[in-house]
C-alpha cells in the first residue's frame, strides 16, 4: 500500500488522452459483454429462450446507460483527484482488470455454489495494496454499484438486490481499515476471516425477521466468503504485481529478505557495502516515518541504493580490508570515473534483476549531480591550470522523489559521523547540518518536492539515529593484578572472581611474600596483605585480564 501523494501535475501529451480513452471505452464494452454473457448463461441453464429475455430493450438500455455513468464516474474521479495516476493508461487498465475478475468470480461463485460465498470486498483489497487506500475505497463503491447492476440484470435470484450493495460496501471497508496494515500474504489470509461479519450479520437478521430457505447452507457460505477473499488475494496478488509493475508491500519484505539473491552478493562480495546499507537503511526508514511517506519502500532503496559497487567492490574504501587502496595508482579523472560509474551500474543491475524501477531510480539519484571533492582536490594538485569540477562530479540526475532526497542525505550523512573522533550531539548536529546546507546550495532538491520543514524533520531525525548508532562508551582503566595470594577472592574462587583458566601461574614454594597493594579496587576491597611465618604460601603471578568494553545501558 503506497503513501497517498498530491505531487505536482504531470503534463499529457495527445498519446496519452487517446490511449485514457480507448480504455475506458473498450472496457466499458468488456464490462457490458460480462453482463450480456452472464445473462444468456442463466436463460441456458433455466431453459428460458435468450431471444425473449432480450425482447424488451428496456433492461439492456437501462444496464448500458448506468455502465456509462459508472465509468464516467470514475474518469472523472481519477481526473481530478489523482491525475497522474490517471496519466498512465497501464493504471486505467489495471484497475478495470481488477473489476472484470472480481465479477466474473462473483457471478460464478454466486450462480453455481451460493450466492453468499461471493468475495464482494476482492477489488477493496486488490486496489488498496496495488495503489492507495483513497482509491480503494473509490473502487469498492463503483464496484459495489456494478455488483447491483449485475444482479438486476442477471435476476440472480437475491430477493432484496440492494443487500448486495450493502454488504459489499461494509465488507470493503473492513477489508480497507482491519486488513491493510498486514505487511504479509498470510497475515492478509488470516485477517480476511473478519471481512464475513457483514455478510453473517445480513443473514442472521434477514432470518429472524422473515426466514430463509437453506439458512445453514446460507451462513456457512456467508462466513466463508471472507476467508476465500484472502485466498484468492494472495493466489493473484503476485500476477497483478508482475502484469503491472506494481511494488507492494508484500514485494519490499520479499527484497529486503538476506536470503534474497543480490543481498547475498552484497554480502559476500562487498561486506562493508552491506554494513554501510544496513545502517543506512534504518535511518531512511526513520526519516520516511517522520515525513510520512512509504518507510518500507525507503528502506528497500537503502539495501539496494550502492548495488552498483559489485562491479569493482574493492575501489570503496568500505571494502578495503587490507589497507590496499587502488585508487593510489591511479589518476584523479580515472579514480572519479570508477567511483561514479556506481550509480549507472547500480542503475542497471537492479533492472537486469527485474527489480522494481522505483529501487532502480534512486540508485541512480541518490548521489545527485554532487561532486567527488577528494579527487578534485587531488587533480588541483596535479595542475597548475583551472580544474572543470563537472569533470569531477556525479551525472546525475538529481533526487527525483522525497525517498531519494532521503537516501542522498543519509548517505552522507553516515559516512561523514562514521570519520569523527568527537561523536557527540553537538558535533553529529554541526555535520549533518552542513550536508543538507551544500546540497541545497548545490540545488540538489530542486527537482523533488521537499519542504524545508521536511528537511528540518530529516535533520534532527538522522541526528537522533545517528547519536543512537555511534554513541559514547565508558572508558575503562586497564588493570594490572600482581602478586594476589590465594586468599583474595579473586584466586580462591570467590562470587566475585571471574578469571579465565590459564591465567594464574604457580611458582615454587619459598619464603613467603607480602601482598601487594598496587592491584584493582576489588583485590584491594578484599585482600589484607598478610606475612606468615608458620607456614609458607603459594604466590602466584597473573596476567593482565582484558577487560571488555561493555554498552552503556
Amino acid at each position: 500500500m503506497k503513501k497517498e501523494k498530491s505531487g505536482k501535475l504531470q503534463t499529457w501529451s495527445k498519446k496519452d488522452i487517446a490511449l485514457n480513452i480507448v480504455v475506458y471505452v473498450v472496457n466499458l464494452l468488456v464490462i457490458m459483454g460480462l453482463f450480456i454473457l452472464s445473462a444468456y448463461i442463466n436463460c441456458f441453464t433455466d431453459g428460458i429462450s435468450f431471444k425473449n429475455y432480450m425482447a424488451d430493450v428496456r433492461k439492456p438500455l437501462y444496464l448500458f446507460v448506468m455502465m456509462i455513468l459508472c465509468v464516467a464516474i470514475m474518469a472523472v474521479y481519477f481526473f481530478f483527484e489523482d491525475r497522474n495516476f490517471m496519466k498512465s493508461a497501464k493504471n486505467s487498465q489495471m484497475i478495470f482488470t481488477v473489476m472484470e475478475f472480481a465479477l466474473i468470480v462473483c457471478y460464478a461463485l454466486g450462480k453455481f455454489v451460493n450466492i453468499y460465498l461471493r468475495p464482494l470486498a476482492l477489488v477493496a483489497l486488490f486496489t488498496l495494496f496495488l495503489t492507495n487506500r483513497k482509491t480503494a475505497i473509490f473502487t469498492n463503491v463503483i464496484f459495489c454499484l456494478m455488483v447491483l447492476l449485475m444482479d438486476s440484470f442477471t435476476n440472480s435470484g437475491l430477493d432484496a438486490s440492494y443487500s448486495s450493495l450493502l454488504i459489499g460496501f461494509t465488507s470493503g471497508m473492513l477489508a480497507i481499515y482491519l486488513v491493510g496494515n498486514e505487511f504479509s500474504r498470510w497475515g492478509v489470509v488470516g485477517r480476511s476471516i473478519i471481512i464475513s461479519a457483514p455478510t453473517v450479520i445480513y443473514l442472521t437478521l434477514a432470518h429472524f425477521e422473515y426466514g430463509l430457505p437453506n439458512f445453514l447452507a446460507s451462513i456457512i457460505s456467508g462466513a466463508s466468503s471472507g476467508f476465500l477473499t484472502g485466498v484468492l488475494f494472495f493466489a493473484f496478488i503476485s500476477a497483478f504485481e508482475n502484469i503491472f509493475g506494481k511494488v507492494t508491500c508484500f514485494k519490499l519484505a520479499e527484497l529486503t529478505d538476506h536470503k534474497s539473491r543480490l543481498i547475498r552478493k552484497i554480502i559476500t562480495e562487498a561486506p562493508g557495502t552491506f554494513n554501510h546499507s544496513i545502517v543506512l537503511s534504518n535511518i531512511a526508514e526513520a526519516c520516511a516515518l517522520a515525513i510520512g511517506e512509504d518507510s518500507l519502500l525507503a528502506r528497500t532503496c537503502a539495501y539496494y541504493h550502492d548495488v552498483g559497487k559489485l562491479r569493482r567492490p574493492e575501489f570503496f574504501m568500505e571494502n578495503q580490508t587490507d589497507k590496499v587502496n587502488p585508487h593510489d595508482d591511479l589518476t584523479p579523472e580515472l579514480s572519479t570515473n570508477i567511483i561514479r560509474s556506481h550509480a549507472q551500474d547500480g542503475y542497471q543491475l537492479v533492472l537486469k534483476h527485474g527489480l522494481p524501477k522505483e529501487i532502480a531510480d534512486v540508485c541512480l539519484e541518490h548521489h545527485g549531480t554532487m561532486p567527488i571533492f577528494y579527487f578534485y582536490g587531488k587533480a588541483k594538485k596535479f595542475t597548475d591550470g583551472e580544474v572543470d569540477i563537472a569533470q569531477y562530479s556525479y551525472y546525475g540526475p538529481k533526487p527525483q522523489t522525497k525517498i531519494a532526497a532521503i537516501i542522498m542525505i543519509a548517505d552522507g550523512c553516515e559516512a561523514a559521523v562514521r570519520t569523527l573522533a568527537d561523536r557527540s550531539r553537538d558535533s553529529v548536529t554541526k555535520v549533518v547540518r552542513k550536508i543538507v546546507s551544500d546540497r541545497m546550495a548545490l540545488g540538489q532538491f530542486d527537482e523533488c518536492e521537499i519542504t524545508l520543514k521536511e528537511l528540518n524533520i530529516i535533520i534532527n531525525t538522522v541526528v537522533n539515529s545517528l547519536t543512537g548508532v555511534y554513541h559514547s562508551r565508558v572508558e575503562y582503566p586497564t588493570l594490572t593484578l600482581e602478586g594476589i595470594t590465594e586468599e583474595s577472592p579473586l584466586v580462591s574462587g570467590g562470587q566475585d572472581a571471574k578469571i579465565e583458566p590459564g591465567l594464574i601461574e604457580p611458582e615454587k614454594k619459598e619464603e613467603p611474600v607480602k601482598e601487594k597493594t598496587e592491584s584493582a579496587p576489588v583485590a584491594q576491597k578484599t585482600a589484607k596483605p598478610k606475612t606468615t611465618k608458620s607456614k609458607p604460601k603459594q604466590t602466584v603471578k597473573m596476567q593482565e585480564l582484558p577487560i571488555e568494553e561493555k554498552d552503556e545501558k
